[in-house]
């Protein structure tokens, strides 16, 4: 009954209205298993964490050992004419799909049977496997193409390489990001118009009030996949777009959905694109200056691995194993370069759409998957959004101090 009393004083907003007691309240209503089940699905992903740095390193530790990278050098060396342009997009095609398939095991139950286990995915196996190898398909020969422009640079200029590459790192990021939402994403799902309602009017109303350059929203089909809920304004001038998944528009709660957009059309307008490309080429720079410190010396203490240097295309296989560490080691420090732009576009949402319950309820739907109540640290070191009790508090926080304004939802 208290729950009930907090909640209606929240949807009402009378002068009873607590912040700290609309919070608990909203907590209060998803306990028991499904709570349980959402934060061991949660915190499993805690050990993810390392042990996919572990599956990766290892992987490409176990070519080196066993003298395979060297080996695949030397092949496509030969099988190039001695192009060495050539010779390293050959050997990175074959190492990235040798590795890839070595992974498979993992990623299948990563991505597939522990989903299913916890009554995420809406796939079968063969729906999954299709997904994975257009997945494939692509990062392959796209990722090939990128370490073929690095280890270029690394021949030209062996002790700045680094610092070049992380230039490119950044076109390449500014590329894709452009590309995506018209090339690669409708390969995996299919974006159709929105329906005309009041809440495609109320979304076009907020983007466009907001400087977002569109004139539709898309519906995916998420469904299909998975049950999360998700939307997002994605692409780059011409490529811009505004699309919601069809998990949320199936809520049936336009305050809530509003709420979401608001928040997707804050990271368009904050620039987020170019200031997480910013923040990430930075780090990335970092990560290629640690492997320009370490590898070479790795080389040295292992000729058993017969590579030949950091020019060689096997070194690349070092590089992974230094790199899926570096990364590991940073987890914290790109958690929280992430969370803090999503914190901005909570903010920036919950002003944009005036839709603080709306807000709170997303974030408890968000709660079916993320741990809602973590502890400080927990939040700081694997959270790379803000935790649902912290976006409850600040929903509830806003509409505490917004209380009698006109077109509050």
């Amino acid at each position: 009954m208290l729950i009930a009393a907090v909640l209606d004083a929240v949807a009402v907003g009378t002068p009873a209205f607590d912040a700290d007691a609309a919070t608990r309240a909203y907590l209060a209503t998803f306990n028991g298993a499904a709570r349980a089940r959402s934060d061991a699905y949660f915190e499993g992903g805690y050990w993810l964490v390392l042990w996919n740095a572990v599956v990766g390193a290892g992987v490409a530790w176990a070519f080196l050992r066993l003298g395979w990278a060297a080996r695949l050098s030397g092949w496509s060396s030969t099988v190039t004419g001695g192009r060495r342009w050539l010779a390293t997009l050959v050997w990175a095609l074959v190492f990235l799909a040798a590795t890839s398939l070595a992974t498979l095991p993992w990623t299948i139950y990563t991505d597939f049977a522990r989903e299913h286990q916890y009554g995420m995915s809406n796939q079968n196996f063969g729906q999954w496997f299709g997904d994975w190898a257009k997945d494939f398909a692509i990062s392959v020969p796209v990722t090939a193409l990128i370490v073929m422009g690095i280890m270029a640079g690394v021949r030209r200029s062996p002790q700045r390489w680094w610092l070049y590459a992380g230039g490119f790192t950044l076109v390449v990021m500014a590329v894709v990001l452009t590309i995506l939402p018209v090339v690669i994403e409708p390969l995996f799902n299919k974006y159709t118009p929105m329906a005309d309602s009041p809440l495609r009017t109320s979304i076009l109303k907020l983007a466009q009030g907001n400087g977002v350059p569109v004139t539709q929203v898309l519906v995916v089909d998420a469904s299909r996949q998975t049950k999360r809920v998700s939307a997002n304004v994605a692409g780059f001038g011409p490529t811009t777009r505004v699309a919601l998944n069809d998990n949320l528009l199936n809520l049936h709660d336009d305050a809530g959905t509003l709420s979401v957009m608001g928040h997707e059309t804050g990271h368009y307008v904050l620039n987020h694109s170019i200031s997480l490309m910013v923040g990430f080429g930075v780090i990335i720079v970092i990560g290629f200056a640690t492997v320009q410190a370490v590898v070479p010396a790795l080389i040295a203490r292992n000729p058993g691995w017969g590579v030949r240097g950091i020019t060689d295309p096997a070194a690349v296989a070092v590089a992974v194993v230094v790199l899926a560490l570096f990364f590991l080691v940073l987890t914290p420090v790109t958690n929280s370069l992430t969370r803090f732009h999503e914190s901005q576009a909570d903010y920036f949402g919950i002003n944009a759409s005036r839709a603080p319950d709306g807000f709170a309820r997303m974030a408890l739907r968000l709660g079916q998957y993320r741990k809602l109540e973590p502890t400080p640290f927990e939040e700081a070191v694997f959270f790379d959004h803000p935790s649902g009790r912290t976006r409850i508090h600040m929903s509830m926080e806003w509409k505490a101090a917004h209380l009698g304004e006109p077109g509050v939802q």
